[in-house]
């Protein structure tokens, strides 16, 4: 599929999206924003997955950052949605950060595993923070707010997800076509020619895998409106395997891929689910035969 013809998609759905509120119950329109924030976490996912050859089984415990980032500031009465938001995305870039500075020394299997055992070491003290309910989780204590707007509002929600995320594709667009994002390609293609013309792959992927925690952060904030819930299985491998699984359908190493992904997930989730509680056998057999029968 030709970027052109997934930039079209991408801005049916976009557009689709902004007029769910005003046709359809508000079911639908929480759907839809729960369609658009994986989307953004699945992309941020893309961008180390397809962009950088790296597979990580992690990238929930960021999203889960983000979710505990809106779940504890209104504790201290911080409410404000771009202070909610920028806390999100800073404390999971700099998690992402020092788990990333020690992960991205090791590829391929190894690297897999170092990011799922950081991930379940966020998971575990999540777990065990008895003042946060540890693995019961709590309510929302309040919603963010936009000015006079709560995000617990499905349409109001709906709006600044689908916002964010067209922001942040077009961001991560520019981005992987520009020189830095060539050097990120070029060492996932081939890392020892790229040394020999003196361009390190370290310092490059680094910037990029904590660019796309600080993605997943934000995902993880707009969820926590969402569901107005907060709770370490979040940052469950699960999750990061159900992300995973959304990059790989809508191919990875396109952005608009995971957008792809995500939308068709969410969305065969709701159908399989009910029609059977064994929904994710149906789910594995489609990623199987995505992966053996569709090109990339």
């Amino acid at each position: 599929m030709r970027v052109r013809t997934r930039l079209v998609i991408v801005a049916v759905l976009l557009a689709a999206a902004c007029l769910v509120p005003l046709l359809c119950q508000p079911y639908y329109t929480k759907l839809v924003v729960r369609m658009a924030i994986f989307a953004l976490a699945a992309m941020s996912l893309d961008l180390v997955v397809g962009y950088a050859g790296l597979v990580s089984f992690g990238h929930a415990a960021f999203f889960g950052l983000g979710c505990y980032a809106a779940g504890v500031l209104p504790m201290v009465g911080v409410q404000n949605a771009p202070v909610v938001f920028g806390v999100a995305a800073l404390s999971a870039a700099l998690i992402g950060l020092v788990t990333g500075a020690i992960s991205l020394r090791a590829s391929g299997l190894y690297f897999i595993f170092i990011t799922l055992a950081f991930a379940q070491m966020v998971f575990y003290v999540a777990q065990g923070m008895r003042p946060l309910s540890g693995d019961d989780g709590f309510r929302l204590p309040a919603p963010t707010t936009l000015g006079s707007l709560r995000l617990t509002d499905p349409n109001v929600l709906l709006y600044l997800t689908v916002g964010m995320l067209a922001l942040a594709a077009w961001v991560s667009y520019r981005l992987m076509r520009s020189n830095f994002g060539q050097v990120v390609q070029a060492a996932r293609d081939n890392p020892m020619k790229l040394a020999a013309v003196g361009l390190p792959a370290y310092p490059y992927r680094l910037a990029l895998y904590t660019y796309a925690c600080a993605l997943a952060g934000i995902a993880g904030a707009a969820y926590a409106n969402l569901t107005e819930f907060v709770a370490p299985n979040t940052m469950s491998w699960v999750v990061s395997g159900e992300l995973l699984f959304m990059v790989i359908l809508g191919t990875a190493g396109t952005l608009f891929g995971g957008i792809i992904g995500a939308v068709v997930f969410v969305g065969l989730e709701q159908i399989l689910s009910s029609y059977t509680e064994y929904w994710l056998f149906p789910l594995g057999v489609i990623l199987v035969l995505r992966v053996l029968l569709v090109r990339r």
